[in-house]
Parts: structure tokens; C-alpha cells; sequence
């Protein structure tokens, strides 16, 4: 650990100087593609996001309660349809611009406009009308009611934006630059290396949850990307960073033990790791392959070999405990290689001379995309050795986290993973699996009328009992048709030196930082 440590020490720039006191130096293992919240799905650029611009309600801690944020209030008409949003009048963009319900219809219209395909739009809801009666009101009226609008207005998705930053950056945007109301703003990034970010001076709207409404107590945070995990445990032992929400799961307890650092756990927290398959290919076109490698698995082990016990084998897409869970998905997917076996026979996917499956002369070798990174390599090779003591050849290739979903773009391959947060059964069901969805976030290709309908009627429930009921249908048919294979539900933890005061991981969408208001040494 300590050649570890020296090798990085440069690479990571430690030291803590008289200049460097009011710099917060964060870690992470992933960048992404770009910092524009409304054009991807990726995680790695969500956490950012929330740190530079803010959406009209926050979520509080508890993971399921919408709380007052850029918009101070809201009414809702008894059809669902209509909800009012009173916003607050004292807020500013970094670029010193007034922050009005203009922006907020710039940003929904820019969000929901068919030629921009943003892959999330939907959390928007079916947008009728966007009005804004007088610059501190916006009237955003809806085709139909939307059950999680207020719990989907908290995600980085619908984060508001400045129209001026925007065209003045073009394709740009978020590259070399970003606008945004929050408590941090944007000012540089070297892709796979490091994102600056510094004190918004003007911030004092933060939402309730926080203590210190702003503005935030360093004059700068400076992430770093450091992809190893073993630098990474590394460098936080050494004192080298003041937090991060990336340490491998596998040195959790070793870095429990650290007396210069506290470990935290986000909870509630829902976040499961699967691999999906693209239905449409010939190889898992076939439910009874699917399921066959489903049930392959030792998830147990997994968790237990892998994970070291920091998670939980995943039998079900969604966790048991989230809102809307229905309970008849339990036992559908049981573990069991001869019943595999059995389904592969009668698929008609026979056993060849050397072991691999093979059927029409085609050998059954999905091709299996993965980032290569944290846990991810080591669960996926751990599959592919569960896949070949039934005949199947998992062909494994591994990305950098900056290009996965760009090779993902090109629909050559037949599973794919990622760990995936959610907030409640409709966030998961309405992200993945209506067939708008398609070809992204929905890479199964799954396009079922049934599926479809029951994710609208839950949608536009009135009742928590409807909205379960409907939500209740889709997980059975999904879960019967074996659209994915769920491994496990992942712990989520935040690490930081014991200087640092003031830190609470956050559960929204991997992002255990959130605004890092109260945060402070």
C-alpha cells in the first residue's frame, strides 16, 4: 500500500498548503462524456450537475419527499393536471443573469423538444403548456396527470439552464463550459483528469435540508479522476483527498478502520446492478435462454466473494422495499443450473464437442459489454464462468467509462451492465421499459402493448393504490419475460478525512455530495 501510495503522490497533487486551505478536493473514479445534464443517462455526469445548477424542488433526505428549491411552492389542481410553481425571486445564474420563469420554460421546452431526443424527457412529464403568468409563476399544465412529477423534478435531468449559455456554446455546452443557479459554478475540465468547479459568491437559496443555505464554505472543489481503485484507497488513507463516494466496495471495512476517516452509509438507497438483454438479437431473442441464464447464477456467492457482503443478491428488479415493489414478483427468478440446462435443450441450443452450445451452426457467445471499472470486470467474469458450466460462451469486452455509451450507441452486442439508482418502482419502470424509451435508455428494444399501457394508467393514477396496481402489472410481465438479469442491490457509502465536518451522503441518482452545503473543516 505504501509503493502505491508514493507512486500516486505526484499524480494526485496532496498537500495541504496555506493556498490549497479552501480548496475541497473530491475523487472520483468515473468522467463522462460531457457535463449536459439533459442530453445523457449517465450518472457520472449527474453528481456534477447538482453541484452547478439547481431544479425547481430538492429531495430531502429521507429519499422520498419533494422539498421546496428554486420553486418556493407549488399547487397541484385536483385533476393531476395542473401544477403552479411560485419561484423564489432572489436568485442569480453564475453569469450573474436573473433567474426567472423564463429559464424554467427554456429548460422544460429545450428538455421535451423531439428533435433534441433527450434520453430522460419523460421525467418531464406529457407537457401540454408551459405559461408563465408573471416572471415568478410558472402554469405547467399537463396532457395527463403524472403520479412522480414532483419526486422526478428533484432528478439532474431537469435541472434549469440559460438559454444564453446554451446558444452562445452550442455543441460546446457543457464541454467547455455551463451556466447554472447553484452553489458551485463551473470552471474547467480536462476530461479524465479533473473538473474545477468554484464558489457560487451570490448563492443563498439552498433548500431546507441544509443547515447553510450558502454559500458554500471552500473557494473551490476540485474533483479528480482517478480510475484505480487501488489509488484511490490509497490516496484517502494518505490523507490526499477530503472525500469521495467512490471507494471499492471490497476495501470498505479496511477503510472503516482508518483512524483518519469516517465511512457513511447512504440510506435509504436503491441501486441495482443487472445486465440487460437486447431482445432483438437472435441469440436472447428466446425467453427460455434468458431466463436460463438467470437462474445460472450464484448470486450469493457473488456478494459474498465479490462484494465482501456490501450488498445484497438481487432476485427481483426492484428492491422489496421500494415504493410501489409488488410482491408477486418474488420467485420468479430461482436459481437452479439443471432447470438452465433443461431450458437451453429444449430452446434447441445443443451442446457442441467443446462444451459451447451451438445451434444453426452459430455458437451461443453473447457479446457482453461492461465499464471497466470498480466492480464491474470482476462479476463480470465471475458470470461468464457460471455461463460456461451450462455451454454458454459470454464474450466479455470492457470500456472506459468516457466511450461505454458510445459503443452502447451501437447496438452490437447482446447484454450489457450498469448499476442503476432509482427513487421508486415508477422511476425505474418509466426510465427502462416503455417503449418511447427506445433505443436508450430501453436497450432491450422492448416495445409491448401491454407493458406500455400499464405504464401509463400508473402514471396517471390519482390514488397510491391505482399507481401500485398498474406499476404492480409491469414488473410481473417484465420479470416473467426475464429482460434482465438482476444480480445485486449495492451499497452506497461516502468517505472522508474526520477534518471534514458537515458530511451526510445523499441517495439522488449515485450522488452522495449533492450540494455540500454544510460542508466545512
Amino acid at each position: 500500500m505504501r509503493g502505491i501510495l508514493a507512486g500516486f503522490a505526484a499524480l494526485l497533487a496532496a498537500g495541504a498548503t496555506a493556498a490549497e486551505a479552501q480548496t475541497l478536493r473530491m475523487m472520483k473514479s468515473l468522467d463522462a462524456p460531457h457535463y449536459d445534464g439533459a442530453r445523457t443517462t449517465w450518472s457520472p455526469t449527474s453528481d456534477i450537475v447538482n453541484m452547478f445548477q439547481d431544479t425547481l424542488v430538492a429531495m430531502d433526505w429521507d429519499g422520498k419527499t419533494p422539498i421546496p428549491y428554486l420553486a418556493k411552492s407549488w399547487t397541484v389542481s385536483p385533476d393531476g393536471k395542473l401544477y403552479t410553481f411560485k419561484l423564489r425571486d432572489d436568485v442569480q445564474f453564475c453569469s450573474g443573469k436573473k433567474f426567472t420563469a423564463a429559464d424554467v420554460i427554456y429548460s422544460f421546452t429545450r428538455l421535451t423538444d423531439p428533435e433534441f431526443k433527450a434520453p430522460l424527457a419523460w421525467r418531464a412529464g406529457n407537457i401540454k403548456e408551459l405559461r408563465a403568468p408573471d416572471p415568478y409563476t410558472v402554469e405547467y399544465e399537463l396532457k395527463e396527470p403524472f403520479a412522480d412529477l414532483l419526486l422526478q423534478l428533484t432528478m439532474f435531468t431537469t435541472a434549469i439552464h440559460n438559454k444564453e449559455s446554451v446558444e452562445t456554446l452550442g455543441k460546446d455546452y457543457g464541454v467547455k463550459g455551463i451556466d447554472g443557479t447553484g452553489p458551485w459554478c463551473f470552471e474547467s475540465w480536462q476530461p479524465r483528469t479533473e473538473i474545477v468547479l468554484k464558489r457560487h459568491d451570490a448563492y443563498k437559496w439552498g433548500p431546507s435540508m441544509y443547515e447553510n443555505k450558502g454559500p458554500v464554505k471552500f473557494e473551490k472543489l476540485v474533483i479528480k479522476i482517478v480510475p484505480e481503485d487501488s489509488a484511490r484507497v490509497a490516496a484517502m488513507l494518505g490523507g490526499q483527498f477530503d472525500v469521495t463516494h467512490q471507494i471499492p466496495i471490497a476495501f470498505i471495512q479496511q477503510v472503516k478502520t482508518a483512524p483518519n476517516l469516517n465511512v457513511q452509509e447512504a440510506l435509504p438507497n436503491f441501486q441495482l446492478m443487472y445486465y440487460g438483454y437486447k431482445t432483438t438479437r437472435p441469440m436472447v431473442s428466446d425467453v427460455r435462454v434468458r431466463e436460463a441464464m438467470n437462474i445460472a447464477i450464484n448470486r450469493a456467492e457473488i456478494v459474498k466473494g465479490i462484494m465482501l457482503g456490501n450488498a445484497e443478491p438481487a432476485y427481483t428488479y426492484i428492491d422489496p422495499k421500494t415504493l410501489d415493489f409488488a410482491e408477486s414478483t418474488k420467485g420468479i427468478i430461482k436459481e437452479d443450473v439443471e432447470r438452465a440446462k433443461k431450458l437451453l435443450d429444449e430452446a434447441g441450443w445443443k451442446m457442441g464437442s467443446d462444451g459451447i452450445r451451438e445451434k444453426d451452426g452459430v455458437k451461443l457467445a453473447p457479446r457482453v459489454l461492461f465499464t471497466q471499472v470498480a466492480y464491474f470486470p470482476r462479476v463480470s467474469e465471475a458470470i461468464q464462468g457460471y455461463m460456461r458450466k451450462i455451454g454458454i460462451d459470454w464474450k466479455i469486452v470492457g470500456y472506459d467509462s468516457t466511450i461505454a455509451p458510445a459503443e452502447m450507441a451501437k447496438q452490437d452486442y447482446e447484454l450489457w451492465t450498469v448499476t442503476f439508482p432509482y427513487i421508486s418502482s415508477g422511476d425505474l419502470l418509466n426510465f427502462y421499459f416503455d417503449s418511447r424509451q427506445m433505443p436508450a435508455p430501453n436497450r432491450m428494444n422492448w416495445k409491448d402493448e401491454f407493458t406500455d399501457e400499464n405504464l401509463k394508467l400508473g402514471r396517471a393514477s390519482l390514488t397510491d393504490a391505482d399507481r401500485a396496481k398498474y406499476y404492480g402489472l409491469v414488473q410481473q410481465r417484465i420479470t416473467e419475460q426475464h429482460l434482465w438479469m438482476p444480480v445485486m442491490n449495492i451499497a452506497m457509502y461516502t468517505t472522508s478525512l474526520k477534518k471534514l465536518k458537515g458530511v451526510r451522503p445523499h441517495m439522488l441518482y449515485q450522488n452522495t455530495f449533492y450540494k455540500g452545503l454544510d460542508y466545512s473543516f
